[in-house]
C-alpha cells in the first residue's frame, strides 16, 4: 500500500516542479483559480438562472422557502421537519428575492463561504502552509459540485473549514461556527465532540455551544413551537436502508442479482431510494445503536490517547475524522453529499502534514470522483441494478470503511506512541493549520 502512496507523491513531485509549486502558493494565483473554478460553475447553472430553475435539492428548499417567507408557514416551527432548525436561515436567505432567483442567490451564498474558507486557510494570502489545503478544497469542491452547489452541505463545509482554522486564537467564535453548523446539519456535532475531548478550554467552548443552542430552543420555545425542536431526530427513525449507503450494499447486490424478495423502491413522501429484503428491516433498527456504540469507542479512544499526552491538533483531527466517518458507515441513511462531511477534515490535515494525510487525502479525492460518478451519472442505472454501476458504489463504499479504518488505526497509534510526559506533549500541541496552540 505504501508503495501506491509512494508512487503517487513521486508522480506529484514531478508534476509540481518548485517554480510551480512557488507559483502556486501565489495569492493571485489562487484568487484566479478560485474565480475560474466559480465561474465555469456559474456558467454550468447560468441556463438553469437564467429561466428561473432550481436543481438538486434547491426544489424543496425554494418550496420552504416560499411557504415561509410568503405564507407564514415555517418548517420546524410549525411542522416537524427533517433539518434542524438553523437550515431555515439559509434556506430562507435564498429566497429573499423571489423564486426566480433562487438558484442565484443560493451560488452566490456558496461562493462567498468558500472564498471565506479558503481565506481563513491561507490566512488570506499570507500564509504559505495554507495553500495547499486551500487548493485541495477546491479541487474537492469540484469534484463533488453537483453536491456541493445543490444542497446544505456547501453551506456547512465551509464553516467547519473556518471554525477548525480559528480554534487556536479565536475559540469561542470557532465554537460558536460549529455550534451553527451543528444547528443547520447534525454531523458538524462529531466535530464539536471532538474538540471539546481534546481542547483544555473544555467549559468555554461547552459553554458557548450551549449557550447559542439555548438561544435557539429558546427562540422555538416564545415561537410556539418547542414539540418541532427535536423534530430531526424523531423524522430519521422510521428510515429504511437507503440505496447508496455503505451498509445497504449487499442487498442492492442481491436486488441486481434477482433475489427473491430484495427489491430498490422509491419513497415517494421523502422522494428517495431504499432498499428492502430479507433481514433488511434488522439491520435498519440496529443501525442507530451501532452507531452510536462506535462514536462511543472513538470517544473512549481519543480519551485514552489525551491522558498520553497526545499531539493536541493531530488527536483533533483523527478523532473528527473517525466520528465522522462512524456517521456515515454505520448510517442507514447515505446520500452522496454525506462526502462533504469527510472533505473538510481532511484539507485541514492536509494543510498539517501531507505526509502525514496523503492516505486520507488520497482516497477521499477516489471517493469524491467516485460518488459523482455514481450520482448523478450512473444513478438511473444503479436503480435499474446495472452492473457497471454497482460496482462503482461498491468501490466508493469499500473506500468509505478503508478510510474509517485508517482514521481508527492512526488515532490507536497516536494513543500508543503519544509522549508521557507534559514537556514532549506541550512541544508537539499545535493548531491544524497555521500558528498557536489548539488548546491554548
Amino acid at each position: 500500500m505504501s508503495r501506491t502512496f509512494d508512487w503517487i507523491d513521486a508522480r506529484l513531485a514531478t508534476a509540481l516542479t518548485p517554480s510551480r509549486r512557488l507559483t502556486l502558493q501565489r495569492p493571485r494565483t489562487l484568487a484566479l483559480g478560485f474565480l475560474g473554478l466559480h465561474a465555469v460553475f456559474l456558467v454550468a447553472l447560468l441556463p438553469t438562472i437564467l429561466t428561473g430553475r432550481v436543481l438538486g435539492d434547491l426544489p424543496l428548499y425554494r418550496q420552504w422557502a416560499e411557504l415561509g417567507l410568503g405564507n407564514g408557514f415555517w418548517q420546524g416551527l410549525d411542522v416537524a421537519w427533517v433539518y434542524p432548525i438553523g437550515a431555515m436561515l439559509p434556506i430562507a436567505f435564498a429566497g429573499i428575492a423571489g423564486p426566480l432567483l433562487y438558484q442565484l442567490l443560493w451560488f452566490l451564498m456558496t461562493a462567498a463561504l468558500n472564498a471565506v474558507a479558503v481565506g481563513a486557510l491561507t490566512d488570506w494570502g499570507r500564509r504559505r502552509s495554507g495553500y495547499k489545503p486551500a487548493w485541495y478544497w477546491l479541487l474537492c469542491s469540484f469534484l463533488l459540485s453537483p453536491v456541493g452547489l445543490l444542497r446544505l452541505e456547501g453551506v456547512t463545509a465551509p464553516i467547519v473549514i473556518v471554525g477548525l482554522v480559528l480554534l487556536a486564537r479565536r475559540p469561542v467564535i470557532a465554537a460558536l461556527l460549529l455550534a451553527l453548523a451543528t444547528w443547520i446539519k447534525v454531523w458538524p456535532a462529531a466535530v464539536f465532540l471532538a474538540v471539546v475531548t481534546v481542547s483544555s478550554r473544555k467549559l468555554t467552548m461547552v459553554l458557548t455551544g450551549a449557550a447559542l443552542s439555548a438561544g435557539v430552543a429558546a427562540s422555538v420555545w416564545l415561537l410556539d413551537a418547542a414539540q418541532f425542536l427535536t423534530g430531526f431526530v424523531t423524522e430519521q427513525t422510521d428510515r429504511a436502508l437507503q440505496l447508496e449507503a455503505p451498509v445497504t450494499t449487499p442487498w442492492v447486490w442481491l436486488a441486481s442479482l434477482g433475489q427473491h424478495d430484495t427489491v430498490i423502491y422509491e419513497n415517494f413522501a421523502i422522494a428517495t431510494r431504499e432498499v428492502s429484503g430479507p433481514g433488511a428491516g434488522l439491520v435498519a433498527s440496529l443501525m442507530t445503536p451501532v452507531m452510536f456504540g462506535a462514536i462511543a469507542a472513538i470517544f473512549v479512544l481519543m480519551v485514552i490517547a489525551q491522558r498520553r499526552q497526545a499531539d493536541a491538533a493531530e488527536l483533533l483531527l483523527l478523532g473528527s475524522l473517525a466520528l465522522v466517518s462512524a456517521f456515515i458507515i454505520f448510517n442507514k441513511v447515505g446520500s452522496p453529499q454525506y462526502m462533504l462531511w469527510l472533505v473538510p477534515i481532511v484539507a485541514v490535515g492536509v494543510g498539517r502534514s501531507w505526509a502525514a494525510w496523503r492516505v486520507p487525502a488520497v482516497l477521499m479525492l477516489a471517493i469524491s470522483a467516485l460518488t459523482t460518478l455514481i450520482f448523478p451519472i450512473f444513478y438511473l442505472p444503479l436503480i435499474d441494478g446495472n452492473l457497471f454501476s454497482l460496482l462503482l458504489l461498491t468501490a466508493r463504499n469499500g473506500l468509505l470503511v478503508a478510510l474509517g479504518g485508517w482514521s481508527i488505526v492512526a488515532l490507536a497509534r497516536s494513543a500508543h506512541t503519544a509522549p508521557r510526559n507534559e514537556a514532549a506533549a506541550g512541544a508537539r500541541r499545535a493548531l491544524p493549520v497555521g500558528q498557536g496552540r489548539i488548546d491554548g
